[in-house]
């Protein structure tokens, strides 16, 4: 009997399985999904639309090669709920997932029949919210920032979710390899020598993979990093007592700055689950600065999707609660106290909120000057001079561009040892140049910043973005040199 368009599509469970849908859905390219679709599903163009809620047209026009791009969060939750997509499958394209563990039934099918656009994913329960120590109303019950809840609450609960991966497969690379890692994924070292899983080195790879963040190594940290949380896994599994406690203290920081390079690449679902996976990891370590210390990739997270709110109140709030509870104000402490004060200011000022955050940014100075000067303790970068390059975010997210270019003329970039934060710097300052109408020093500054941390500039999508701003209204002899400098490191406006 031949199958009509209006037919249903039926979707083998092994689909989502496949390697190349993995990484189809990890990069959410959405023209491979639905090419994958009709090779081993037998999906038409058609079917796919009526599933998707979109037309026949524009899912042709997505299947051609160079064709529509999707790139909103709209789209994409519609059509992993038009495919019925799995959790584990939802959760790589970035969207939360649709089930949590406690409510998903034990019998699974061999095929998923989709018959209509199934409904939105399920609100996360008012119980997460309070582990963040965050209202169930604080955004103001908009359902588009609840979503943002969900992904965070999938990704506590993602191992569980993930528990019908495959164990075997060709190894992943890139960002795939961090999705492996992050969901316990075999690796090719996971039966490690006792050596590779001694505190001592797992210290220093951990050690090694802030610096190179902090030198804005990028595609050095995406190399070395999903292997190290690989032995992190088996380290913490393997040892007890004190040697146990040391273990999860370096997973925390490791899934900290997984998180941090992920954000920084626009892998927003992978970064929800590193920054939970740091959180987790932190809350068994029992040590309260490091607690703090994820804490701050927690309120990053939250204010990367929109949550300002939030990010706000989950940042002052663990700020609050480790200053309660730690006795001593060591170096350490108030690094990652001061810190958390500043992430919370950011987050303030990403929402207009400039008492709040003039008040967090004060508070941040006062620890700093306790602190006594700037340095890196606990990886934070933390001291007066981070308070005043934060000044120039904040008020560059005011758009008080004026204000920001003058908090920038008080900082000495000699002062700054870590590159990363000098290139921050930069980014913000060409940004506000931007916003006051001087196209021909933003860019100067932006071909200064790009000398100092090439990958800063030429991967991060934010940047992109930044330059497309700056291109879109400068005059047209900057255009013209922002076009070949843009050629020249190879991104694409």
């Amino acid at each position: 009997m031949s199958r009509r368009a209006s037919d249903p599509i039926v979707i083998p469970d092994s689909l989502w399985q496949r390697p190349q849908m993995i990484e189809a859905l990890t990069t959410r390219d959405i023209r491979t999904v639905f090419h994958l679709l009709r090779q081993y599903a037998g999906a038409s163009q058609t079917q796919i639309a009526i599933a998707c809620g979109m037309s026949q047209g524009k899912v042709s026009e997505t299947m051609k090669k160079g064709g529509r791009q999707v790139t909103t969060l709209e789209v994409f939750e519609r059509i992993a709920d038009g495919l019925q997509m799995p959790d584990p499958a939802r959760m790589t394209l970035g969207l939360a997932p649709r089930t949590l563990p406690a409510f998903t039934s034990p019998t699974t099918t061999k095929a998923t029949i989709i018959t209509s656009r199934a409904a939105p994913a399920d609100l996360v329960p008012p119980a997460f919210l309070g582990s963040l120590d965050i209202d169930a109303d604080v955004e103001e019950g908009d359902p588009v920032h609840r979503r943002t809840f969900g992904k965070l609450a999938g990704a506590s609960v993602f191992s569980a979710i993930l528990a019908d991966l495959p164990s075997d497969g060709a190894p992943l690379e890139g960002v795939e390899a961090f999705a492996a890692a992050l969901a316990g994924y075999p690796s090719s070292n996971d039966d490690p020598s006792p050596a590779a899983l001694s505190i001592a080195r797992l210290d220093a790879a951990v050690a090694a993979a802030k610096r190179s963040y902090q030198d804005c190594k990028y595609s050095t940290v995406i190399n070395s990093l999903p292997a190290l949380l690989a032995d992190l896994r088996n380290a913490c599994a393997i040892y007890d007592g004190d040697a146990r406690l040391q273990a999860e203290a370096l997973s925390a920081e490791a899934h900290h700055v997984a998180a941090s390079i992920l954000l920084k690449l626009d892998h927003e679902g992978l970064a929800w689950l590193a920054a939970d996976r740091s959180m987790q990891a932190a809350r068994r370590s029992q040590d309260l600065t490091t607690i703090g210390s994820s804490a701050r990739i927690i309120t990053h997270a939250l204010m990367n999707d929109g949550h300002h709110g939030a990010a706000t109140k989950t940042a002052s709030t663990y700020a609050e609660r480790i200053d309660h509870d730690i006795d001593q104000r060591t170096p350490d402490f108030l690094s990652v106290y001061g810190a958390l004060l500043l992430r919370g200011a950011v987050a303030a000022g990403q929402r207009s909120d400039r008492h709040t955050a003039a008040t967090l940014l004060d508070e941040a100075e006062a620890a700093g000057h306790e602190l006594g000067g700037d340095y890196n303790h606990r990886w934070t970068a933390f001291g007066p001079t981070n308070v005043q390059l934060h000044r120039v975010n904040i008020a560059l997210k005011l758009g008080d561009a004026g204000a920001a270019i003058q908090h920038a003329r008080t900082v000495d970039l000699g002062r700054i040892p870590l590159t990363e934060r000098k290139a921050k710097l930069l980014v913000d300052t060409s940004g506000a140049l931007t916003q006051w109408g001087k196209h021909d020093k933003a860019y100067e500054v932006l071909r200064y910043a790009h000398q100092l941390a090439p990958e800063e500039i030429s991967a991060r999508p934010a940047v992109h973005r930044m330059l497309g701003d700056l291109m879109a209204t400068a005059p047209p002899s900057i255009k013209r040199q922002l076009k070949e400098f843009t050629t020249e490191i190879g991104v694409r406006l």
